[in-house]
Formats: structure tokens, C-alpha cells, sequence
């Protein structure tokens, strides 16, 4: 199957909210695999963002008066529609990052169970709440969700679909706008999932794909919208975090992670390390949630590093554009040099290579072999920095407690992964472990596909949470409409103040002992 032909990318581009494209400065976009160019994408300005900011903003208001459920039809009839294409789109994944077929199908159905999720919970979450007034009986107290207005969202290259979608369904079935700046190397991702969401009804204007540089495009959009949803480094995410904050307007990121995972001497290891290539290598390793470090207590270490060897070495690395091969190339020259960076310096310094270890150049131009490293020290770089690429240290522990003390050495919070005896020790060790999402048994599909659970970091690994209801809130201004009815906090007509004041004080007191109080 050969990567998306010249007529799709064309009939793409004409979706790119940027008038007279074809008279724009271009760069190439090119196929990871081999390096060819398969497309060029026009490269957008400050003045073509806040355009369609603006157009958006005009497009936001009509659509912020229809209801929430007449705006989740539109995505009940994405989620099919998205199913029904999941080979083009797979394709496409594909061609622009290098991932292998396996990992461009989970961003397919993570785009399509948002969907389901955020269609089926918003008429509900956004509907008018009444809650406890102040003075039952006297004060009816409401509770309303308005939308930000214009969402920003800014989208990295690693999920190029899912990231540059998900979050936008909440922010739009929460009645607002999205103005979004995929990342350079993976325009047509986002593409050719808003083509769809356009053929589901979606009014065009209300979402606008603007390529172009952080630093212009980027920086439009924050200080143009209402609201910033970013998915990236921490470094670029403290950035923006205070661009946003200089706005005062909502910002929420999804950031770095030094992701580890425990192994106790009761854990089933050949289980384990069959999970485990799936935690460390998935996407070739370029995944904020992956694992990059494995703490093994000490008597199942060395026989666990020999399993977990023994099958990484096994793993298929190929280009290819069907199923079969588990890991393929990595999306740049830079991840290439990150990745290997990292490892020759470990090695230098006296890490041994259990597994891997070396660029593939005979395979393509960006291949780097899936590698597991023990023997890391504090002074080697992939001791403590973030990889992004298919590297993983195993670290032997002298018990729990210091698995756990290590795993939580970070200034990172974003995922991590447990295998214990039981699931009960599972979950009672997860519970020590400082991150946002921990997976019991597997390494971060269970908790990212828990759509209907917040997911997120703590620590410098980010801000807010996507999924759940926290994911679709998020996106609104919440007001309260409290309504006094018989009487006012002035007390009845005539009644002297210090009466009142004195029939106040029991009342208030009684209140206790209602229900919700």
C-alpha cells in the first residue's frame, strides 16, 4: 500500500485556512520512511492566524446558540466516518511521522472513541445544574457553562490526528471556535481529519487548520483566542504558559515525562516484557506516556533483563505501509540525533547495550534499532532527560519502597506503569506513584483510553487535564445565577435588624443537617 497520492494532498490543501496558498512561501513535506517529498504546505503568517481568528469568532457565535445535542450529532456522525476512512487516514499517519501501522490505528480509534465519549457526555455536562442556595427555599441557585469563545490548540508531530483533534471535539461541542497550528512536519494529518469533521456538517469556518512557525503562527494564536490547549515539550509549554498568563486567559498542556515502570519479584515477567515493548516502543518510542525507566527488584532483575532482551531483540523494525512490522522509523533527523545522542554518551560513560543500540540506515534515512540500556548512571544524559525515541534503562531495586522512592526522583509526572504479584499490590503501589496516570498491569493504554477519566501531569509534565468531564468544562466559563425569592437578606419589611439578625443565626445553623451541606 503506497503512501497518500498527489491528488489527496491537493485536495487537502485547499482546506488550509490561508487565502491566495498558492502564491505563499512553501516547505517541503516528506514521506519518513524514505525521506522523499511527497507535498509542500504553505507556510502561514501572524496576519492569516488572526484572520481566522476572526473568521471563527463571527462562525462561534451562531454556533454557540444551537444546543448541545444538535452540536453532537455532528460528531456521532464523525465517529463513523472516521471508522469508514481508517485506511486513508492510516496512511497518512504513516507517511508523514514513519509510525508503524498498528500505532497510526490507535490514534484512528482514540479520534473515534473521543468522539463517542465527548457526543454522548456534553448535552449532559452542559446543561443548566441547579444546586443548594444559600438560604434553602428562599435562594433558587443555577449553574451555567458558557463557551471561552476561540480555543487555540497547538499540536505536535508525534500523534499528529489524535492530538490535533481530540481536544478540539470537546472545545467545539462546548459551543466554541478552534483556530489550530499542526506541527510543520505533519500538516496533512490534521488535514485530513478536519475534511471529515467537515463532511460531518461541521461549519467550516468554526475550525481553521493555519500551518506555519511557532514563533509566528504559534504566538498569534495566544495572544489572539481565548483559550490554549498545548501538547509538546515542557520547555516550549512554560513558554506559552506564560504568554497565556500575561492574558490571564485559560491554558491547559499536556507536557514531557520520564515515564517509569515497576516490576516486583511476584510479577509474571514474560508477561511483563511482552507489555512491556508495547509501553517502551509503541510510535517508536515518541510518546509522552511511553516508558523510558524499568525498576526490577533485585532477585528477578537479571532474569527479567534477559527476557525483556531476548524479545526486544525479536521486534520487527521495517518501513511499511501495512500490518505486521511492530516499529518504524522515527519522524526526524533531530529525533534521530536525540536518540543516539543518548545512547553513545551512556555507553561512553559505561552503560551496557542489553538489546539495540544503533541507527538502521539501511532500512531508511530515520530508523534507529529499539534499545535497553542497564548500567545508567546520574552523570549519563538518558538518566534523567526525556528521550522521545526507543531507548529504556533497567534500574535492579532493593524492595518496593525504594522502586517507588526512585520512580517518583523526577521533576516529571505524566504516566506510569505497575506489575506486581497481585492486583491489589498493583493498585496499592500505584497509589505511591507520583503521576497523573498510572496503568496497573499494562504500560498507558488503559488509562489513556479511559476517555471518561481525566488525563494528565503533575510536576513540570503539565497543566489541566484532558478526557473527561474536566476535558469538556474546561472550555466554558462557569456562572452562577442565584435568584432570591420571598424575601431578601434584608429581612421582612418592618422587622427591626437585630430580630432578624437573631432569627438568622439558628436557621443557619439548622442548615447543617440538610442533605448536601
Amino acid at each position: 500500500m503506497p503512501a497518500p497520492s498527489a491528488s489527496t494532498f491537493a485536495r487537502l490543501a485547499e482546506l488550509i485556512a490561508i487565502p491566495d496558498a498558492a502564491n505563499r512561501p512553501t516547505r517541503p513535506v516528506v514521506e519518513a520512511f524514505t525521506g522523499r517529498e511527497l507535498a509542500t504546505v504553505p507556510v502561514g503568517t501572524a496576519a492569516d492566524a488572526k484572520a481566522a481568528i476572526e473568521r471563527a469568532r463571527v462562525a462561534q457565535r451562531e454556533w454557540a446558540r444551537r444546543s448541545p445535542a444538535d452540536r453532537a450529532a455532528i460528531f456521532h456522525r464523525y465517529r463513523d466516518l472516521v471508522l469508514e476512512n481508517r485506511d486513508a487516514l492510516m496512511d497518512m499517519a504513516q507517511a508523514e511521522t514513519g509510525k508503524s501501522r498498528a500505532s497510526a490505528l490507535e490514534e484512528v480509534l482514540d479520534i473515534s472513541m473521543t468522539s463517542r465519549f465527548y457526543a454522548k457526555l456534553a448535552p449532559k455536562a452542559l446543561k443548566p445544574k441547579r444546586v443548594q442556595g444559600m438560604l434553602p427555599g428562599l435562594t433558587k441557585t443555577v449553574v451555567r457553562h458558557h463557551p471561552k469563545g476561540v480555543v487555540g490548540v497547538i499540536s505536535p508531530w508525534n500523534y499528529p490526528m489524535t492530538l490535533a483533534v481530540s481536544d478540539a471535539i470537546a472545545a467545539l461541542l462546548a459551543g466554541n471556535a478552534v483556530v489550530i497550528k499542526p506541527d510543520s512536519q505533519t500538516p496533512y494529518c490534521a488535514l485530513a481529519c478536519v475534511e471529515l469533521l467537515y463532511q460531518a456538517g461541521l461549519p467550516r469556518e468554526l475550525f481553521a487548520v493555519v500551518p506555519g512557525q511557532g514563533s509566528v503562527v504559534g504566538t498569534a494564536i495566544v495572544e489572539n483566542t481565548e483559550y490554549l490547549m498545548f501538547t509538546g515539550s515542557t520547555a516550549t509549554g512554560q513558554l506559552l504558559a506564560e504568554q497565556a498568563g500575561r492574558r490571564l486567559i485559560g491554558f491547559s498542556a499536556e507536557l514531557g515525562g520520564k515515564n517509569p515502570m515497576i516490576v516486583t519479584k511476584g510479577a509474571n515477567l514474560r508477561e511483563v516484557a511482552d507489555a512491556a515493548v508495547r509501553a517502551c516502543f509503541s510510535n517508536s518510542g515518541q510518546l509522552c506516556i511511553s516508558i523510558e525507566r524499568i525498576y526490577v527488584e533485585q532477585p528477578v532483575a537479571a532474569e527479567f533483563t534477559r527476557i525483556f532482551g531476548e524479545r526486544v531483540k525479536k521486534i520487527t523494525l521495517a518501513p511499511g505501509y501495512e500490518f505486521g512490522v511492530e516499529m518504524g522509523s522515527l519522524v526526524s533527523e533531530a529525533q534521530v540525533k536525540t536518540v543516539s545522542g543518548h545512547v553513545d554518551d551512556a555507553v561512553v560513560k559505561g552503560a551496557t547495550v542489553v538489546a539495540g543500540g544503533k541507527a538502521r540506515p539501511d532500512l531508511g534515512p530515520l530508523f534507529y534499532e529499539p534499545t535497553v540500556l542497564t548500567g545508567v548512571t546520574e552523570e549519563m544524559e538518558c538518566a534523567r532527560n526525556e528521550t522521545f525515541g526507543p531507548l529504556v534503562s533497567i534500574y535492579p531495586v532493593a524492595d518496593v519502597d525504594e522502586a517507588v522512592a526512585k520512580a517518583n526522583d523526577t521533576e516529571y509526572g505524566l504516566n506510569a506503569s505497575v506489575w506486581a504479584g497481585s492486583k491489589a499490590e498493583g493498585e496499592a503501589i500505584a497509589a505511591r506513584v507520583q503521576a497523573g496516570t498510572v496503568n496497573v498491569d499494562e504500560g498507558y493504554g488503559p488509562a489513556w483510553g479511559s476517555t471518561a477519566a481525566p488525563m494528565g501531569g503533575m510536576g513540570v509534565s503539565g497543566v489541566g487535564r484532558r478526557h473527561g468531564v474536566d476535558g469538556l468544562l474546561k472550555y466554558t466559563e462557569s456562572q452562577t445565577i442565584a435568584t432570591t425569592r420571598l424575601l431578601n437578606l434584608g429581612g421582612p419589611k418592618g422587622m427591626p435588624p437585630k430580630v432578624w439578625a437573631k432569627l438568622l443565626a439558628p436557621f443557619i445553623k439548622t442548615m447543617q443537617y440538610l442533605p448536601g451541606r
